[in-house]
């Protein structure tokens, strides 16, 4: 959904509202069409211990490729850092991403120091191939407010094709069991459908998850980074995807629960809970999209489908105080243009783009 077309002068800032308590939240600075900074998503590791089809296939991210050093990873102090300093500029909510984040030793660190900063929101995505009840636990007294779990397939021969490295759907099953019992909920759960591999699974999800709390979302099969091969023959466009549903279980639209949210959602007409539709490639909501992203190695991305980002990494370790930081953020965005979803073409897909498990998703 949309909030407007209308470019304007950047340098402007915004009160964007109010947060769980009721207190005024932060002016924010906004975009060049006028979309306010307020959510950070942050990349951990660009490590994954899945080889998932859409994301990081073993034909590239095989056993030869050179991924990060350890040194070049931002450490959590400096995560920690910036967190602050983007809270200033207007962020309000924290997602933690990789890569598969909870590769990162002791992240439960993280989530604390961040939690103490007060920022409304901090949630997690993760394969759930690591959420053991321990994990779970630490990180929700460590602060942690919820998780997405990806999850793409019911069947076991599906699913395990998808994340090809023969994960089974049992043991995400069990993670998604854990944090709900632990408290991390709403659990969302996300499935990326890709035709041809498991479109005939949207009925079973759909049907399992009724009813749960949790709340399904499918997601269109992106063109994100180079490398897994995208061709929109293979995407399941999101009318597809409703229509299958809506034609068991009736559905009705419903509204977005604030300005930039990524899912359409929709409720089940018996009362059986909700499901999502994350659909950049068909419905593109580049319009109201207000999230920043950072990478491991510490580079400010302004879109998912961005071909360059921007050094903190650098400005951090050579010692750049919170004010000079604090104005290169704010720099970068007031320059954002970005509407890739809204303008692709043949030529844009084929672009040279960063990797999904580069910054998350």
């Amino acid at each position: 959904m949309h909030v407007g077309e209308n470019c304007g002068e950047p340098g402007e800032r915004v009160n964007i509202g109010h947060d769980r308590t009721g207190e005024e939240s932060d002016q924010s600075v906004r975009d060049r069409i006028q979309r306010p900074l307020r959510d950070l998503r942050i990349s951990l590791t660009d490590r994954c211990n899945f080889r998932c089809r859409y994301c990081m296939p073993k034909e590239v991210f095989g056993p030869n490729f050179a991924f990060l050093p350890s040194n070049h990873l931002l450490t959590f102090e400096e995560i920690t850092r910036l967190v602050k300093l983007f809270k200033e500029e207007g962020v309000r909510k924290i997602r933690l991403t990789g890569g598969e984040p909870l590769l990162r030793k002791g992240i439960d660190e993280l989530v604390s120091s961040i939690s103490q900063l007060g920022v409304d929101d901090i949630a997690l995505t993760t394969n759930g191939s690591m959420l053991t009840n321990k994990m779970a636990r630490r990180l929700k007294d460590a602060g942690l407010h919820r998780v997405t779990i990806s999850l793409d397939s019911l069947d076991n021969d599906a699913f395990m094709a998808m994340n090809d490295v023969r994960f089974p759907v049992s043991k995400v099953l069990d993670a998604i069991h854990v944090a709900t019992n632990v408290g991390l909920s709403p659990v969302k759960i996300n499935m990326v459908v890709k035709r041809g591999w498991n479109e005939q699974s949207i009925l079973a999800m759909a049907n399992y998850f009724r009813g749960t709390g949790c709340v399904l979302r499918f997601i269109e099969y992106m063109d994100v980074g180079n490398s897994n091969g995208w061709n929109m023959n293979e995407v399941v466009m999101a009318d597809e995807i409703i229509s299958v549903i809506h034609s068991v279980w009736p559905l009705r639209r419903k509204p977005p629960k604030y300005v930039g949210e990524v899912a359409q959602r929709y409720e089940y007409l018996d009362g059986q809970g909700e499901i999502g539709v994350v659909a950049s490639v068909t419905r593109a909501f580049c319009g109201a999209c207000t999230r920043a992203r950072l990478s491991s190695e510490g580079r400010l991305y302004t879109c998912l489908f961005a071909s360059k980002g921007h050094d903190l990494r650098s400005m951090l370790r050579s010692g750049a105080s919170d004010s000079e930081l604090r104005s290169f953020i704010s720099r970068v965005w007031l320059n954002r243009d970005d509407r890739y979803s809204e303008l692709r073409s043949a030529l844009s897909v084929r672009k040279n783009k960063v990797e999904m498990s580069h910054i998350g998703g």
